[in-house]
């Protein structure tokens, strides 16, 4: 059993068992059929990943790994906010003439001037993970209140802080809305492929991940999918593996990434999602 997979049913669990319905409120969020879409949902939960001990992929079912690591490079490679350029068309409900306006990578593009000169959010990263990395001012924000009104949609994982101890890179990925079904794991899969990125370029031990989430919630139409998960066996966990020769992190491909032995329940769940 992975651990991905334990912690995964844990949080389900919980929701369903102790969570808030929020059924008596006015919601934003409607299915394609314009009924509105309530959850039930536990605020402030915590999870943590090892990756030196294990790559947290959940094998209850399958998580599209090359679609998710499509994205993260669209967002912290790229820098963009074309979602014609992806191919998944995960963006596609949101994006009004192919863009998502100043939402995700736009932000991360966005240069400041420091001391040292001029950076975008990335390579702020990339540069002081290479000249200064035990400060502990390694932070990205996606969340910038003057261009909300700019943005399709506001970012849900928003914020990442780096903290590096005895050469171990660890980062906490803060998300203000997290929607269990469609996207928990795909969220901490991308920032552990981040993680493993930013530790092999910047020299250094990939370490731990911890997830924080505001408010965690499954929706009410996914309810049947989330306990027939819970009731899945589980497998071990596949071993991640990433190109060791590539130094430069606007290099990383999407071939540079794979999966050995990445076992599931070969069974094609399907999510609609609310918009």
């Amino acid at each position: 059993m992975s651990n991905a997979d334990k912690i995964f049913k844990e949080n389900c669990k919980r929701i369903l068992s102790e969570g808030f319905w929020d059924t008596s409120v006015d919601v934003r969020p409607v299915w394609k059929d314009g009924t509105p879409a309530h959850t039930v949902k536990c605020f402030g939960i915590v999870n943590r990943y090892d990756l030196e001990h294990e790559f947290p992929i959940i094998t209850v079912r399958r998580t599209a790994f090359k679609s998710c690591i499509e994205e993260l490079l669209w967002i912290w490679r790229d820098k963009s906010n074309d979602a014609t350029k992806l191919r998944s068309g995960i963006w596609d409900a949101w994006a009004v003439n192919g863009s998502i306006g100043k939402a995700y990578g736009y932000q991360l593009g966005v240069k400041s001037i420091y001391p040292e000169g001029e950076f975008d959010q990335v390579d702020r990263l990339l540069y002081d993970l290479k000249n200064n990395p035990y400060s502990r001012r390694l932070i990205t924000n996606m969340y910038v209140h003057s261009d909300l009104h700019e943005m399709r949609l506001y970012p849900c994982a928003y914020s990442l802080t780096l903290n590096v101890s005895d050469g171990r890179l660890n980062g906490i990925l803060n998300q203000r809305s997290q929607d269990m079904a469609v996207a928990n794991n795909w969220n901490v899969c991308q920032y552990a492929v981040l993680l493993h990125m930013l530790a092999q370029v910047s020299g250094l031990r990939v370490g731990t991940l911890l997830h924080v989430i505001a408010d965690a919630h499954i929706y009410d139409r996914h309810i049947p999918v989330i306990e027939e998960l819970l009731s899945n066996e589980e497998y071990d966990a596949p071993v991640f593996r990433i190109n060791p020769d590539v130094k430069n992190f606007y290099e990383f491909e999407l071939s540079d990434f794979s999966l050995e032995n990445y076992n599931y329940i070969k069974k094609d769940y399907k999510f609609e999602v609310a918009i």
